[in-house]
């Protein structure tokens, strides 16, 4: 296997590296680079400004406003994205929805959503855990009941990230209770504007407002928001997942977040010197650039076949692998910064906070470490906990 660049291909990393340097805006970039979290401001306006050059989709097919790239030039996209600290691109509408609607939409659906979702118009979220139904998701208990020629749906959806910047959202309902659990659940479309929709904050440990409770009471949802065929969504959903569990490996941010450690651990003095320089602690550094290097291979291969066949169980390899590197990254940045990771201040989140006396030293991304810190903890569960991952790979993989 030759894992060597072409020509080509480095032709084309230079021409994206320069595009980024010359657009992606500078306050984005900042709070990229300082770990803030995201601005619903800042993600659309990257993305209208991918889309104007072109790029607003990397991995969509050419007929539906896609780049037509092969399956290494998405890789060096999204790299060197990541390492010139681009915005966030809209993840629900892109890799997400985006992907069922093709494979599974009709042509009223690709028509209405896809140029919506490419020129950052619409912000998407996803309506699939539940109390009670979050790993064990076939249990879902939010209705669907059709009336003439709507659904009526009510229940609700919890851990909803970013629901409250959304538009749109996807969810899974249960039309049918006579059947199999499986066998009964249909994926719509729901506008977040409609009556009924309601969203409710969930505050996080570092006082964050990431993740939402999403109910619906009597919200009528128009029969042409049903993708596909009505009780089969659980194949639709699974088919997301998948996209889902890919994505979430997270490879270019973890490479920049690998470069930071190692410029933190050489800048950054411990009881007995720069941390770079004890050696138990640079061994760890070690072994995760080598998992690091070994997951960025695996995912090339995951989604070179993707193209064929669609997006495997190979997916749960990087979901597990993705997540934990994710994890350990924010835990050896926290053992580095010491007593700084500890001191979680909500004021210095914004680009024009200045240190008070007795902060002049303080790590310029530190504000916003603890935070990352407690919110990667989640990485291992959602998109399917890495127990559940490890039960599709002995099933579908290694045949147990």
């Amino acid at each position: 296997m030759d894992l060597s660049f072409t020509e080509e291909e480095i032709k084309f990393r230079s021409e994206v590296k320069k595009f980024l340097e010359l657009n992606i805006p500078e306050k984005a970039a900042k709070r990229v680079s300082m770990g803030f979290p995201i601005n619903p401001n800042d993600v659309f306006e990257w993305q209208k400004i991918l889309f104007a050059k072109g790029w607003g989709a990397s991995s969509w097919p050419v007929e539906h406003g896609g780049t037509g790239w092969t399956t290494t030039e998405q890789h060096i996209f999204e790299d060197e994205c990541a390492n010139a600290n681009a915005p966030l691109q809209p993840p629900f509408g892109l890799k997400m929805v985006a992907p069922v609607i093709m494979a599974f939409g009709n042509t009223q659906q690709k028509e209405k959503y896809l140029p919506k979702i490419i020129r950052g118009e619409d912000w998407w979220c996803q309506g699939y855990s539940e109390p009670g139904s979050g790993s064990d998701l076939a249990s879902l208990k939010t209705q669907a009941k059709r009336v003439g020629n709507h659904y009526i749906v009510n229940g609700q959806k919890t851990w909803t990230t970013l629901a409250q910047h959304a538009n749109m959202i996807f969810c899974l309902v249960r039309t049918n209770t006579e059947v199999r659990q499986q066998e009964g659940i249909s994926f719509l479309l729901i506008d977040m504007k409609s009556p009924g929709v309601s969203v409710r904050p969930i505050i996080m440990l570092d006082g964050e407002h990431e993740i939402n409770e999403v109910w619906f009471d009597n919200v009528e949802v128009p029969i042409e928001n049903l993708v596909g065929e009505e009780n089969k969504g659980w194949t639709y959903a699974k088919y997301l997942l998948g996209h889902e569990r890919t994505n979430i490996a997270q490879i270019g941010k973890s490479k920049r977040e690998l470069n930071r450690l190692i410029r933190l651990a050489k800048e950054q003095s411990g009881p007995y010197g720069r941390m770079i320089d004890d050696l138990r602690f640079r061994d760890q550094i070690a072994n995760l650039e080598l998992e690091l290097n070994a997951l960025e291979i695996t995912n090339l291969r995951v989604i070179s076949s993707q193209d064929k066949k669609g997006v495997g169980p190979q997916a749960s390899l990087l979901k597990i692998k993705g997540a934990e590197i994710q994890q350990l990254l924010t835990e050896l940045q926290m053992q580095i910064l010491g007593p700084y990771s500890s001191t979680h201040i909500k004021e210095a989140l914004d680009l024009d906070w200045n240190h008070p006396n007795g902060l002049s030293s303080y790590p310029e991304f530190a504000p916003a470490l603890s935070g990352a810190y407690f919110n990667y903890r989640k990485t291992t569960i959602y998109g399917g906990s890495n127990e559940i991952q490890r039960n599709i790979i002995s099933k579908m993989i290694l045949d147990l």
